[in-house]
Order: C-alpha cells, then sequence, then structure tokens
C-alpha cells in the first residue's frame, strides 16, 4: 500500500538519463539517447512534490507534479510539458514494493492511448523510470520512454 513518503528517494538533485523511441505507436525501433537533470522537492510537508526536468537541444523539460490522496492511499502524478505548458491528465497509482504503477488515460496525437509510468526504486542512487502507451486498451503495451536517475555531485 503506498504512503506519503513513498517518492522521498526522488527528492534532490539528479543527473538524468534518457532513452526515447524515436517514433510510437508505428512499430519503430530506433531510440534517441540523450542527458539532462532534475530537481524534485516536497511540498505540504511530503503530501505534494514537484520535479523539474531540464534536458538541453530538447523540447522535452517539463515538471511532474504528484500528489498524495490520504483517503485513498492513492498517488496522482501529472505533467506540464515546457513546450506547451498545459497540465496533462494525470496518472494513478500506488507502489507494491520497491516498484509503483501508475495508470490513465491520454491521446497521443489524436489516437486515445492508456498511459502507464513505472517507477523502481529499489536502488535509491539510481532510480528508473518508464512509460508505455496501449493504442489498444491494454492488450499490448510499447515502452517508449526511460530515464535512468543518478545522485548529483
Amino acid at each position: 500500500m503506498s504512503h506519503l513518503r513513498d517518492f522521498d528517494f526522488l527528492l534532490g538533485n539528479w543527473s538524468v538519463r534518457h532513452r526515447r523511441l524515436r517514433r510510437r505507436g508505428v512499430g519503430c525501433s530506433q531510440w534517441d539517447e540523450f542527458e539532462g537533470s532534475a530537481a524534485t522537492r516536497p511540498l505540504l510537508g511530503g503530501l505534494c512534490n514537484i520535479e523539474e526536468h531540464d534536458i538541453p537541444g530538447t523540447s522535452f523539460s517539463g515538471v511532474a507534479l504528484r500528489s498524495f490522496d490520504r483517503s485513498a492511499s492513492l498517488w496522482s502524478i501529472y505533467w506540464v510539458s515546457a513546450g506547451d505548458g498545459v497540465l496533462q491528465p494525470p496518472v494513478a497509482g500506488t507502489f507494491t514494493g520497491e516498484v509503483g504503477r501508475f495508470e490513465g488515460q491520454d491521446v497521443d496525437g489524436e489516437r486515445p492511448i492508456l498511459v502507464r509510468f513505472i517507477w523502481d526504486r529499489s536502488s535509491s542512487d539510481a532510480p528508473r523510470w518508464a512509460q508505455s502507451f496501449s493504442y489498444d486498451r491494454a492488450a499490448s503495451w510499447e515502452m517508449n520512454w526511460e530515464m535512468e536517475f543518478r545522485r548529483a555531485g
């Protein structure tokens, strides 16, 4: 069951290695890799946290806002891209052990999708995040973005 301190592992400053699928939903197998940084800080005593990503040379910088619903023991994660400034629909979920699974509905272009985030916090010095989309109501999933975090010196 999730709790208020689930994302404490992510607080602080990070170097982030990104691996992003070049084209989504078309069977592409080519990946782009790039470096960035992230900083995460708590808000409201840990009830929320905010994670800002800076990815130089790309249009992918943005902010993740996470909020914890105490009564449901459920996290919601929202994304705001620096490209458009729009608060995207949330994914919601919980941690089971060291792995968090968060899902929600969105669109990719004009295609309705399900979105899944997986957080692996089993290594506090190198947590990992992955994003997958389903274009067929969860019959199959395509991973399209991975991030590996390393504590910034």
